[in-house]
């Protein structure tokens, strides 16, 4: 009689472990404050210390500093959760992770090591009034200063300005030809300045501020990559990472509003007919277009990040069209989701009229949809993108 040993169960990965855990972190912490964090405009540092303790700001860190070593998907994945309850949380997160995608590749160890331990949070520096949305091609400066670097810039808007320890920052290059150079900037040195505290329409918990460099000095050491190397990084790297992000945030947002609208229309009732709002056929299709076109955003998100996992021909159209087909149904759930729940979605109780003011937000995000169309329009016309 011969036995077999039984097989084992398959161990989940170091990033799908973080992972189980967000849903507890969004539920305890996230969700419960984001009414107050857009009420007050206030940073949401108790989900970012709560996202942290539980190893998520580490999540796309390498194993070989202390990070869980996830990918793409599982930052899609913890960025589209938690926006479904707060999406300031989740785009905070989102600008965390397109910057840790950098460092990972051209940072110093000891950054890498606190941002896999959760004791450091980075963000983007790239949008400046100069460039608008032409963020490959700053107008700030790097010059030479003795033994250090000169960065002189005025940054437009910056998430988590005040809030971050690090910015993956843009500039002309210092030396070399090329559109731009980046570098890491630690947000308490001397010359920078966060112009005003945000107070916006929506993702009002960003903590967005225009930043202000004047006689910056920097180590020549903080150069991310090569002089000069800036905009091959931007696209090649950070665009990726920021469209499919942000349009992670898009999708959870979609799926926060839906659900909001559809729980307020089951529960509110007409007394004297004995129904529900759901009762009404109108409501019903508003509802089933809206589903549809969620369907379809979360669907070309699953494939973006399929298809630059693949490093399939049309990846970068896809990160071209995720970004902007995500944030346009946004907008336009949300208009549905408010409009089936009448009057009372503009309370703030029924949970839909922050999801609708926080998309508003999130689709003006550079590149905005407009600049997406034309380069998805050069892109399938055979035409040069720059």
């Amino acid at each position: 009689m011969t036995t077999t040993s039984p097989t084992p169960a398959p161990t989940a990965s170091p990033a799908a472990a973080r992972l189980q855990g967000l849903a507890s972190i969004v539920a305890g912490t996230i969700a419960p404050a984001a009414a107050e964090t857009d009420k007050l405009g206030r940073f949401p540092r108790a989900g970012i210390e709560a996202l942290a303790a539980g190893g998520l700001l580490g999540l796309i860190s390498d194993a070989t500093v202390g990070g869980a070593g996830g990918g793409l998907a599982d930052a899609a994945a913890a960025v589209r959760r938690i926006a479904q309850s707060c999406a300031s949380t989740a785009m905070v997160l989102a600008m965390h992770y397109s910057a840790v995608a950098v460092i990972e590749q051209f940072g110093p160890v000891e950054t890498r090591r606190a941002i896999a331990a959760g004791r450091h949070l980075s963000t983007l520096a790239f949008s400046e009034a100069g460039s608008r949305s032409h963020f490959w091609a700053p107008t700030s400066s790097a010059r030479d200063d003795g033994d250090a670097v000169r960065l002189d810039a005025a940054k437009s808007w910056v998430t988590a300005a005040a809030e971050a320890d690090s910015y993956v920052w843009s500039s002309r290059p210092l030396a070399a030809s090329g559109a731009s150079s980046l570098w890491l900037v630690a947000s308490r040195a001397a010359g920078l300045t966060t112009v005003a505290p945000f107070d916006g329409l929506g993702l009002r918990g960003n903590a967005s501020s225009p930043l202000r460099a004047e006689g910056l000095r920097i180590a020549r050491d903080a150069l991310l990559g090569a002089d000069g190397a800036g905009f091959d990084i931007m696209m090649g790297v950070v665009l990726p990472w920021f469209s499919v992000l942000n349009a992670a945030a898009s999708v959870g947002l979609i799926e926060g509003a839906l659900g909001a609208a559809c729980a307020h229309v089951t529960a509110t009732r007409y007394a004297h007919l004995d129904s529900s709002i759901a009762d009404l056929p109108t409501v019903r299709a508003y509802l089933a277009r809206a589903k549809i076109q969620a369907d379809s955003a979360a669907l070309m998100l699953d494939d973006t990040v399929a298809a630059v996992a693949a490093q399939r021909a049309d990846a970068m159209l896809r990160v071209l069209e995720v970004k902007a087909h995500a944030g346009e149904t946004a907008l336009a759930v949300t208009d549905t989701a408010m409009r089936v729940c009448g009057g009372a979605a503009f309370r703030k109780e029924v949970g839909v009229e922050r999801h609708f003011r926080d998309a508003r937000a999130a689709s003006v995000m550079a590149p905005t949809s407009d600049m997406l169309y034309d380069f998805i329009g050069k892109a399938i016309l055979g035409l040069p993108l720059f």
